[in-house]
């Protein structure tokens, strides 16, 4: 997710985009090259036949699922969009096709329990009542049915917990009386401080729909309703539990931490429990100048390749805010004799998937170090089958970085489900974690990461591994070293529940990193020429280069088995506007399903998928959207020389039958996050940073006020959304 942060954090020259990986490890861009005109977006690979489509509708990564694969003999309906498209608009408000409503669940500030004021539009509610209130920065979510004894129920849908991730801060001006208060790059007020750290994390709320079908409301007060932060208390379990990298201050034998931050999209688990992820984590970690000398050459390296130098400093500030343990926290520098004295390792406690049981508001959190360390955008679950291992994709949302695979070392026992962390400790702390390598025939390999393996020993002249915690904290410097990849900012993925094909969005690449694939110049860690599966390269002379538009790849592991270690992929579409040339709009999009810069992504049961966008490259023509789709499966379309000369593998066109534009968000917006009822009757979707570029003083949204009074003066808020269709029935197909 991209973050527009306050001018405070601009003066820090921070850019979480930044780009750290020095590796001559092949960019998927040196695979596909294409030259590009501003404004290009992903136009098709989309155009199948649904008919022909096998698979299970076991466990998707929207919506619930069965505890086993009894369906997986069954013959799946043809797939069909029913509504008409939405056109692309400027408009303060949430668009959605005719015959559809919507309505605010929840937004920034809502308390969660009685005793709270609600919202008053001002910035008075104090900092600790935020352990209470709704977070800031909406993002993935997911949607567990609630049993009338308060347990998992996997198929209902009138009744529900909602869990919703708080990203970060995305407008202080909104979050406080009067925007942050900063004097040289010092925050001078520990409670705005305070009301941030409380605003970051996960919401957990009951949600209950009325008998009419149509009203979705949070039930205020429930015993479910819960708020993580950055100061709740967690547990380190895996590979990196009591490891030396953990050590803090807090927890001198490295066995626990506290909060989650930056939480952008999420995963899920079979048995009922949820997993929010942490991505831009930089964002709250300061380090001093002069720390490299009192590190091994060893850990600098290590905290370079994680974008965290010495004499950084965060764009949040919060280690400015007083000596209080809150604050001085976030700070990973050596001030103390020893790691058990001071938060030189705080770095390490972030970066990692984290399990909350929403069902039980007294367990605490766990981060699940098995899967790795790195930006997590999400961790999104193949099908659930009884006997066979579990396992979860997961993208490092970075300019260069890879695409990951967990694979659980237990296999699936349906009577697990409702087992809450016990579960988790049985399928998420031992296991396999593997990162991609995409090869330009479109075929690809998953590369072991254990320690031992691939090059990954304390011998290794790239980086010293010490054991299995040393390569899950440092997954991106075990990828350099086995040679994975290098992608387009690996967003959200999705696994096609009728073929157990898997998706990721690559939203885009558009900083001045790339080689011209015609180029003879010496390439650098920073730069990468194009290649077949990262294919765009052009310069639009406005300083844009490479691949503004993003576009979305898939792989069907072989024999269809998730354990596999090699795939066979293609690019399901690319992002581009409809009026752009044909080698630059290679999917062939028109006005009903155009878009730029995809970002969440989504499977519901039926194996309809939805995409949302998280753009700049063309919000001069529309704001963010999201567009259902009926997709085909590898190999459906063929191979295609892009602008720029480079060959690649692309799906089969979109056609107005098979992509088609749902919903539009309102002004400057990013739409995010998406959960359905499993009887498809009832969607959420989250709308994040309405007016981002906008101040108290020049508003630019009003939204959600806006959405049903065009005239507000109100100050926008991220909030989360549900989509209802007017007569009751099923959405989108």
């Amino acid at each position: 997710m991209n973050q527009n942060l306050s001018p405070a954090a601009e003066a820090n020259t921070y850019d979480d985009d930044a780009i750290v990986n020095p590796s001559a490890n092949a960019h998927m861009n040196q695979l596909l090259a294409a030259r590009l005109s501003r404004r290009q977006a992903l136009r098709g690979g989309v155009s199948v036949t649904a008919g022909v489509l096998l698979g299970s509708t076991a466990l998707t990564a929207c919506g619930g699922g069965n505890d086993d694969d009894d369906t997986a003999t069954e013959t799946p309906q043809a797939l069909r969009l029913g509504f008409d498209a939405v056109a692309k608009n400027l408009d303060d408000r949430v668009t959605v096709p005719a015959g559809y409503q919507v309505s605010i669940l929840h937004a920034l500030g809502d308390p969660l329990h009685w005793g709270d004021a609600s919202w008053k539009d001002d910035g008075s509610e104090s900092a600790q009542s935020y352990e209470r209130r709704v977070g800031d920065g909406h993002d993935g979510m997911h949607w567990f049915g609630l049993s009338e004894a308060g347990t998992f129920e996997v198929n209902r849908s009138d009744r529900g917990l909602l869990c919703v991730n708080h990203e970060y801060v995305v407008g202080p001006y909104v979050l406080h009386a009067s925007g942050r208060t900063v004097a040289d790059n010092v925050r001078t007020v520990p409670a705005e401080v305070e009301k941030e750290i409380y605003a970051h994390g996960v919401s957990v709320c009951e949600v209950r729909r009325g008998a009419s079908g149509t009203a979705v409301s949070m039930v205020r007060g429930s015993r479910f309703n819960r708020r993580v932060t950055s100061a709740t208390e967690m547990d380190i379990a895996g590979p990196a539990r009591g490891s030396a990298l953990m050590v803090t201050k807090f927890s001198p034998t490295g066995v626990r931490t506290r909060g989650t931050n930056n939480n952008c999209a999420n995963g899920y688990t079979p048995w009922g429990t949820y997993l929010t992820c942490e991505e831009n984590f930089l964002n709250v970690i300061a380090r001093a100048a002069g720390d490299d000398a009192a590190r091994t050459l060893k850990e600098v390296d290590a905290l370079k390749r994680y974008g965290l130098p010495e004499g950084r400093r965060s764009p949040y500030l919060w280690n400015t805010a007083g000596s209080d343990d809150l604050f001085a926290r976030w700070t990973s520098s050596v001030v103390g004799a020893s790691a058990a004295e001071d938060y030189r390792n705080v770095f390490n406690t972030f970066g990692w998937v984290v399990e909350i049981d929403p069902f039980n508001p007294d367990a605490a959190p766990v981060k699940r170090t098995a899967l790795g360390r790195f930006n997590h955008e999400g961790a999104w679950p193949a099908p659930a089958v009884a006997g066979q291992p579990l396992v979860w994709y997961m993208g490092d949302d970075a300019r260069n970085e890879y695409i990951y695979k967990f694979v659980s070392r237990a296999v699936w026992d349906p009577a697990d489900v409702g087992r809450g962390l016990a579960a988790g400790a049985k399928y998420l702390d031992e296991g396999t974690l593997y990162v991609a390598k995409f090869n330009a025939d479109g075929s690809g390999q998953w590369i072991e990461l254990t320690h031992g393996k691939n090059g990954l020993t304390a011998t290794n002249t790239t980086y010293a591994f010490a054991d299995q915690a040393d390569v899950v904290t440092h997954a991106r410097l075990a990828g350099d070293v086995v040679g994975a990849t290098k992608m387009d900012r690996p967003e959200w993925g999705a696994v096609n529940p009728r073929n157990g094909e898997a998706y990721m969005t690559l939203t885009n690449n558009n900083s001045s990193n790339r080689v011209d694939p015609a180029s003879t110049a010496a390439l650098t860690g920073r730069q990468a020429r194009p290649d077949a599966a990262n294919p765009r390269f052009y310069d639009d002379g406005e300083g844009n280069k490479s691949n503004p538009n993003g576009h979305i790849i898939r792989w069907r592991e072989a024999g269809n088995s998730v354990a596999a270690t090699t795939f066979a992929w293609d690019i399901y579409l690319f992002g581009a506007e409809g009026d752009a040339a044909a080698d630059v709009n290679l999917s062939g999009l028109t006005a009903v399903n155009d878009f730029s810069s995809p970002d969440g992504l989504c499977f519901d049961a039926r194996g309809l998928l939805w995409i949302q966008t998280d753009d700049g490259a063309y919000t001069d023509v529309t704001n963010c959207m999201m567009l259902a789709a009926v997709p085909g499966q590898v190999g459906d379309g063929g191979a295609v020389t892009a602008a720029g000369g480079t060959a690649t593998i692309k799906g089969a066109n979109a056609t107005a039958e098979t992509v088609r534009r749902f919903l539009v968000g309102p002004r400057e917006c990013e739409i995010t996050g998406i959960a359905m009822t499993p009887d498809h009757k009832t969607l959420f979707i989250n709308v994040q940073h309405p007016g981002e570029d906008g101040s108290l003083a020049a508003p630019t949204s009003h939204w959600p006020d806006s959405q049903v009074n065009p005239a507000s003066t109100k100050r926008p808020r991220s909030a989360t959304v549900v989509v209802t269709r007017t007569d009751g029935g099923t959405i989108g197909a």
